[in-house]
């Protein structure tokens, strides 16, 4: 839809809101726009990294600040697009991000069972936890390491996460039957193979920095981690991968479904693009 809208106006530049697509070399597995799409509409915010760094959501907001100010400094419109449900609001309400407690970040690193960090996270911020998946290590051991070592729930950073400030500009998302959203699940993961992303996943591994800690996290990348580096049958990888993405997207349902300033779009997943990108154009024009 977003790439229809943007060829529909040729004042419009698409800035990824997507917390995976700005590591390089993980194209396929995130769905990043293909070299010829980038080539035929403006996009920001991808390839920002090498993927053994640990790119934060503070760093998107400072980054995606500044693109929005040289795109309207220009005389362009930005278009956000993505389902990172935290870095939207990052730049919808303006979040005040947390700061880093390494020392307490590399306390919790020593348990290595994700599911007892999580546990006490349940304890330390109910509603924290309430919003992240529980395997999610990367965001369980953030969200304590925050809450321990600034004395205030993870959860309080920010009113967007509980309250719902006017938004600066109009926000979209696509709505579908849950049975539908589950068959596009897996059939996206049937696509990607055919297109090579095992292939993409053992280039990365083969990397002489590898991936760091946040890319190996990916939905996708770390099932297919799993099945080279553990020999994990490539079946049981994959059936692992589309149920976890499946739960995600419940999350992301719920997180989204929350916020009162989303102009919710129906479609049932045939409805083509420039259909949608013409409802999408009477909501914000």
């Amino acid at each position: 839809m977003a790439m229809a809208l943007a060829r529909s106006r040729s004042d419009v530049e698409l800035v990824t809101v997507d917390s995976m697509q700005v590591y390089r070399g993980m194209d396929i597995g995130t769905a990043k726009p293909s070299v010829a799409e980038q080539s035929e509409i403006v996009h920001h915010l991808l390839d920002m990294c090498d993927p053994d760094d640990d790119y934060t959501v503070a760093r998107f907001q400072r980054d995606c600040f500044a693109v929005l100010a040289d795109i309207e400094e220009r005389g362009k419109r930005a278009v956000l697009v993505g389902g990172t449900g935290l870095y939207l609001q990052a730049i919808t309400d303006d979040l005040e991000i947390p700061a880093r407690f390494l020392d307490v970040r590399a306390e919790l690193e020593t348990e290595p069972d994700t599911a007892v960090l999580f546990a006490r996270l349940e304890g330390l911020d109910p509603l924290a936890a309430s919003r992240m998946e529980p395997t999610n290590r990367r965001r369980v051991v953030r969200a304590l390491e925050v809450t321990l070592g600034s004395g205030r729930p993870f959860s309080s950073f920010g009113p967007g996460l509980e309250e719902y400030p006017p938004a600066p500009f109009p926000v979209l998302g696509l709505a579908m039957e849950r049975e539908v959203l589950d068959q596009r699940i897996a059939k996206r993961y049937e696509r990607q193979m055919a297109d090579g992303f095992l292939a993409e996943v053992q280039t990365l591994v083969d990397r002489p920095a590898g991936l760091g800690r946040t890319a190996r996290q990916a939905l996708g990348y770390a099932e297919l981690l799993d099945h080279i580096e553990n020999g994990t049958p490539l079946d049981d990888a994959l059936e692992t991968a589309v149920t976890r993405t499946r739960r995600f997207a419940r999350r992301q349902q719920r997180w989204f479904g929350r916020d009162p300033r989303i102009n919710w779009i129906e479609t049932d997943g045939e409805v083509s693009a420039n259909a949608l990108a013409e409802l999408a154009r009477g909501l914000i024009d």
